[in-house]
């Protein structure tokens, strides 16, 4: 197995065990379709499945712990209710966060994210996408553990991505779209949907260098970032037919609930010489 790693050249950046390539299979939320999401069951899942990335989301609490959680409500994936930011860590901790998908998984807890790096980084690379907290939230965990860029972090508010890149600019990042305002505050008026050169042009005034997008992007947009050494991740793809399409338009990695479904599909591809 090749060991994963990351130096602060994007270009010889590695987050897979195929020497031979540079595409990511990136677990949504964890192995969400066998695990609840977002939880140490989901991310040891993850890493057991062979995924490359573990991607996860992280929250603030009241006394500005930060979190992995997904919603700004606790009350789909837990046995509370309210907003997440309205709790300190302590009482979140005695939250039910796995009960809600199986009786199996009852007694599950909310993990910090510093638990959550320790356990998916043994194996794996963490994909982090802020939901909430400023860039020096996580900024400063990052540096404590030593990852700086042996992450990825990402981010549909590109103004965060922005204040993130000037405060950390060794770090990967990249840029969720399309997203509802640009890095300077502006609507993207004009712009479509599906991934541009115009949204190629601002997502590089951000520092990412990757585009995190949906199904909605071409073959001439992953040649146009490639072309300015920018990588292309789709979201959410646990369909064989869509992960099809996207890998002959090649694009880099794909974020999917199920990656033994995404791994299955690219074992076939490449027994019928179609990788």
């Amino acid at each position: 197995m090749v060991k994963k790693h990351m130096t602060k050249s994007f270009h010889s950046f590695s987050y897979n065990r195929r020497e031979q390539d540079d595409f990511a299979v990136i677990a949504h939320r964890g192995a969400s379709a066998y695990y609840p999401e977002n939880t140490m069951p989901s991310f040891e899942g993850a890493i057991a499945m062979g995924a490359d990335m573990a991607e996860l989301d992280v929250q603030l609490t009241a006394d500005k712990e930060v979190v992995v959680f997904h919603d700004e409500k606790i009350s789909r994936c837990t046995n509370g209710r309210g907003r997440i930011a309205d709790y300190d860590l302590a009482y979140l901790k005695q939250l039910d966060a796995g009960k809600w998908f199986d009786p199996l998984f009852a007694g599950t807890r909310i993990p910090l994210l510093a638990e959550a790096l320790d356990t998916i980084q043994a194996g794996g690379v963490t994909l982090i996408e802020r939901k909430d907290g400023a860039p020096a939230d996580c900024i400063k965990l990052l540096r404590e553990k030593g990852l700086i860029n042996k992450v990825v972090v990402q981010a549909f508010d590109w103004e965060y991505l922005r204040v993130f890149h000037e405060q950390e600019p060794a770090q990967v990042l990249g840029a969720l779209g399309p997203p509802a305002f640009l890095s300077d505050g502006r609507k993207p008026e004009g712009i479509a949907k599906g991934l541009s050169a115009a949204w190629l042009d601002e997502l590089q005034k951000t520092g990412a260098k990757v585009a995190v997008w949906n199904d909605n992007v071409s073959r001439e947009a992953v040649q146009l970032a490639h072309q300015r050494g920018l990588k292309v991740w789709v979201y959410t793809i646990n369909d064989p037919a869509a992960a099809n399409k996207l890998l002959d338009l090649g694009v880099d990695g794909i974020i999917t609930n199920n990656t033994s479904l995404i791994w299955k599909t690219v074992a076939l591809r490449a027994r019928t010489g179609n990788s």
